[in-house]
């Protein structure tokens, strides 16, 4: 735990993942390195019930209703794409490198398994996850999560010790612990959590989600399955249920720090002897493998109607492998299917990928947006209007209303097509343009407009803006969004005629609606609101001047200077 203290929250300041400081730290604590751990099997045999209870929330995440509505995306994009880079994965270390055609197989199937953790945080960073392109790319994810079960069993199926089985127990011991799992889910477990419930203490309700997913775990491990394929199968039963949400709360904390002790434990496993003398392969797998996997995903895009840049961001963000690849990893050497040596190739050809995939991103960042595509939209060319309203997200469509409501005309422009075409849906005519443009701003009529409104939500660009049409188009009054407290220090000292932070004024209603609830006299309330705006006001002034105070939105002293007098406490659950 020391190591992985030190070592996550660094890493995940450099841009490189949690998942690479757990497997860094298990490294260095190892019997490779410093050998403070001599013997990380003990470590891992406790930490993969992290990976079952992981798989156990997967499950409870993907109702049913879910599935169905992205079958076409899931089992059609997401499965071709699986299975065109899983082939070619496995043809590449058969064929290319000589692996035999199971530890081909196995290590084609790990590296296809990509980091949903990574790639969930890229598309929310692009703003991308509501869009098409990023609902394409979730279907994909999910597939890939799915994935890890079919893909467990048949590392169990493809044991030596499995094949030397014979007659029909191991088959029928299989099936009877399965039907069994899937019977006891669907008709007992709501009257177990409910009765748990009846009991009204926090740590039973904990107790016995524990309890489900270490005995479906350990029920499939007595039949010879996975554990993690019992545990995955009793979230799936248990996703609408109404205690989903408390289960899920209460395995987090569980899940998450043996999730943390099973990356370390990997790392721990690692042999750097093997990869100290085998780096030239490990440099040849990571190339080879990268550009098949690339190669197959774009292919796949363009084959299921992605444009060129759609298809490259997509390929961008499914270059490297994912965690669930140790996963598998561990389980084919478990089952011997891999030696220590092709296991440790392979885990340090995930984690090589996975450490250049922030550079891959960063890069395919700089190119256009994937749902850039401008089909349908105007750009913005001798638009006419009292005020230019730069950015219709939700702060400027609010804006807009107001000011339309009174006959006001408005020129709109927005640098997203997606939006644009949404307002169109709506009868509105937004058209396309970048604010921080000079030729932008002349044709879009901040030379004949009143008013400019900047209401995006990019600092900098917003500050951009303001400048420039402070110096180009002095006959139009700024108004503009500002993010924070900083921000607004900075807009007031470029000259602008009115900025107001983005949550400020809701948040002053907020509180004041706090005072309402308890009693307080409208009187009250108004004072209270008016002092507070006053003080900021003052505070803000001062900043501006120069004086050096925090740019946090907190006031350093007493929010009422004479207390007001609070009504006496209702009763719990009065109006």
């Amino acid at each position: 735990m020391g190591a992985a203290v030190i070592a996550v929250p660094l890493f995940r300041r450099l841009g490189l993942g949690s998942v690479l400081g757990y497997f860094s730290a298990g490294m260095l604590i190892g019997p490779s390195v410093l050998g403070f751990v001599t013997n990380p099997q003990s470590i891992l045999h406790i930490s993969e019930l992290g990976v079952a209870m992981f798989l156990f929330v997967i499950g409870l995440e993907l109702r049913p209703p879910k599935l169905w509505a992205m079958r076409s995306q899931i089992f059609g994009l997401g499965l071709a794409q699986v299975s065109a880079a899983m082939a070619a994965l496995a043809l590449t270390a058969y064929a290319g490198f000589g692996f035999s055609a199971p530890a081909a197989f196995v290590a084609g199937a790990g590296f296809v398994l990509s980091s949903t953790a990574v790639i969930m945080t890229v598309l929310q960073d692009r703003g991308e996850m509501s869009g098409a392109e990023g609902q394409k790319s979730v279907a994909i994810l999910l597939l890939e999560d799915l994935m890890i079960v079919p893909l467990l069993a048949l590392v169990t199926l493809m044991s030596p010790a499995s094949q030397a089985s014979s007659g029909w127990s191991g088959i029928l011991v299989p099936l009877a612990a399965l039907l069994s799992l899937l019977a006891v889910s669907h008709w007992g477990l709501n009257t177990f959590f409910a009765l748990l419930a009846q009991a009204r203490a926090r740590e039973v309700l904990t107790a016995g989600a524990l309890l489900v997913v270490l005995c479906a775990a350990l029920l499939m491990e007595f039949a010879g399955l996975s554990m993690a394929m019992g545990a995955f199968l009793a979230g799936v039963m248990l996703s609408n249920s109404s205690y989903r949400h408390q289960i899920e709360s209460d395995i987090e904390p569980f899940r998450g720090l043996l999730m943390g002790l099973f990356f370390l434990a990997v790392g721990m496993s690692l042999d750097l002897a093997i990869v100290a003398a085998e780096w030239p392969l490990l440099l040849a797998l990571l190339l080879a493998f990268m550009l098949v996997k690339g190669t197959a995903v774009y292919a796949v895009g363009r084959l299921f109607g992605a444009s060129a840049r759609q298809a490259l961001h997509r390929t961008s963000m499914f270059l490297q492998g994912g965690e669930f690849a140790f996963v598998l990893y561990a389980a084919a050497m478990a089952a011997g299917i891999l030696d220590a040596r092709e296991n440790a190739l392979f885990a340090t050809v995930i984690v090589l990928s996975m450490a250049v995939s922030p550079l891959l991103m960063l890069a395919a960042g700089r190119l256009p947006h994937a749902e850039a595509s401008m089909d349908g939209v105007d750009p913005a060319q001798d638009l006419k209007g009292r005020i230019l309203v730069i950015g219709f997200g939700r702060f400027g469509q609010i804006a807009s209303q107001i000011l339309l409501s009174s006959g006001v005309t408005l020129s709109v422009i927005d640098k997203d097509p997606g939006r644009i075409r949404d307002a169109e849906r709506y009868g509105f005519k937004v058209f396309f343009g970048e604010g921080t443009r000079l030729d932008t701003l002349r044709h879009s009529g901040a030379g004949e407009a009143d008013a400019i409104m900047v209401c995006i939500d990019d600092p900098v660009a917003a500050l951009q803006i303001a400048r420039l049409a402070q110096a180009e188009f002095p006959q139009a009054r700024l108004l503009v969004r500002s993010y924070d407290r900083t921000h607004a220090v900075e807009l007031i000292r470029a000259g602008v005629d009115y900025q107001v932070r983005e949550t400020v004024e809701s948040a002053y209603l907020m509180g004041a609606e706090g005072l309402r609830v308890l009693g307080y006299a409208q009187a009250d309330v108004e004072q209270a609101a008016d002092d507070i705006r006053q003080r900021d006001a003052g505070r803000l002034s001062q900043q501006v001047q120069g004086n050096p105070m925090s740019g946090l939105d907190l006031l350093h002293f007493p929010i009422i200077p004479e207390p007001l007098h609070a009504p006496a406490a209702r009763k719990p659950g009065a109006r």
